[in-house]
């Protein structure tokens, strides 16, 4: 009986289905698949527009108050192209779908797989809302309970899509901590024959090693608001060591004495302070003054209100952790918090290459092979077109430790 080959689409198919398998964080998320580059196929620098829902701030009365609708159009940059390339014989076609996955798709998807959940998990630094303290090892359930909690005053729902992805560290000090918990006997049973944590706490718990560290700026000074009734994503402030140097990294958070954070629907103050995140590393200039760059953005009033009142002329800024310290950043967060975006590249095939292109729970991947008369030989490709934008990022809450 003649070996039966494996077409290029077979090939695509399995590789597609070891790629899912492979994904941690991106496993986990919102993903967006569009076709609307199907045709012609797409290029980096190519842009899908998500939609974010309204909000509405509602009256009390009879009377009639018609608000805007404010319907958000995001536009998410897809603009990274990764591949894997490799060659493999004619005679490779002959093997058996699972031994060709094994010698060739399962190696060229893990590296595919780290890439998209790395890139995706850099996107922690821009989450303002962050429980721990960076450089302190976990010890205790009570960082997720809390990240549970400030996820619940910003509307997250609870529908069984919350996760927590977590460094090997932070998993090994967390399953250690809670070993002594009342649980199923089964989960129990897991967590000391597997050494994972599984579910617990309100949370999906998984373990990836692309979980960012990230350094908490050098600070100095006494940092203060400048001027009041500032609003938006640029805050002005005065009071840091008076020499031009850098205060602040990307991710660093902090609060504002006297502005505190509101509950999205019902817009009542939650007690608790508003974080704030750094988007870009601030520098103060000789006098000490420095423009920080934030999210989110300060907003007091209106449908999208999130604090209880603009900051007060020479309110004190407080900064989470000590100068310089490192810490992981692992990462509390509802399945719609980010959402990856993946688009067709050009199905080469109609070219005359051997190829195929296709997606898979929201996915999509191309595989190439042709002869290349320059070297002799006959490569073989692998390649996503994928973006990651965080569409939330207040529905996820950073997770701090050693």
């Amino acid at each position: 009986m003649p070996n039966t080959l494996l077409t290029p689409q077979m090939i695509t198919n399995e590789a597609l289905r070891v790629l899912e398998n492979n994904l941690v964080f991106a496993k986990n998320v919102n993903r967006e698949y569009s076709d609307q580059f199907a045709k012609s196929g797409a290029k980096i620098g190519a842009t899908v527009n998500v939609r974010k829902p309204p909000r509405f701030v509602g009256r009390t009365g009879a009377a009639i108050g018609i608000e805007d609708v404010t319907d958000t159009q995001v536009p998410l940059n897809i603009s990274t192209q990764f591949g894997v390339d490799f060659t493999f014989s004619s005679q490779d076609l002959t093997l058996s779908a699972d031994d060709f996955s094994n010698r060739y798709l399962k190696p060229a998807m893990a590296a595919i797989a780290n890439k998209i959940d790395r890139d995706g998990l850099a996107l922690a630094l821009g989450v303002a809302n962050t429980v721990g303290t960076p450089g302190t090892p976990i010890s205790s359930a009570t960082p997720f309970l809390t990240a549970g909690a400030l996820m619940d005053l910003e509307g997250t729902p609870r529908d069984d899509q919350r996760g927590v992805v977590l460094d090997p560290f932070a998993q090994a000090n967390l399953v250690d901590a809670l070993k002594g918990l009342f649980q199923s006997g089964e989960k129990i049973k897991a967590q000391y024959e597997k050494g994972i944590m599984g579910q617990a706490l309100g949370f999906d718990f998984a373990m990836d090693q692309n979980v960012n560290a990230y350094t908490v700026g050098p600070q100095g000074g006494v940092p203060l608001v400048n001027g009041a009734n500032q609003t938006g994503s640029a805050l002005v402030t005065n009071g840091w060591t008076a020499a031009a140097a850098t205060r602040l990294n990307v991710g660093d958070v902090f609060t504002i004495a006297g502005v505190f954070a509101v509950n999205p629907q019902s817009r009542q103050s939650t007690g608790r302070l508003r974080q704030f995140v750094v988007t870009a590393q601030a520098a103060s200039d000789a006098g000490g003054n420095a423009t920080l760059q934030i999210s989110p953005a300060i907003t007091p009033a209106g449908q999208f209100q999130n604090v209880t009142n603009s900051p007060a002329n020479g309110a004190a800024i407080t900064v989470l952790g000590a100068a310089n310290t490192v810490s992981n950043q692992s990462l509390a967060y509802h399945k719609d918090a980010f959402t990856l975006a993946t688009v067709d590249l050009e199905d080469v095939s109609q070219y005359g290459a051997w190829g195929a292109r296709a997606n898979y729970k929201g996915i999509s991947i191309r595989i190439v092979r042709q002869y290349a008369i320059g070297t002799d030989t006959v490569p073989c490709r692998l390649d996503v077109l994928y973006g990651w934008k965080a569409l939330y990022p207040e529905l996820a809450c950073r997770i701090c430790t050693s």
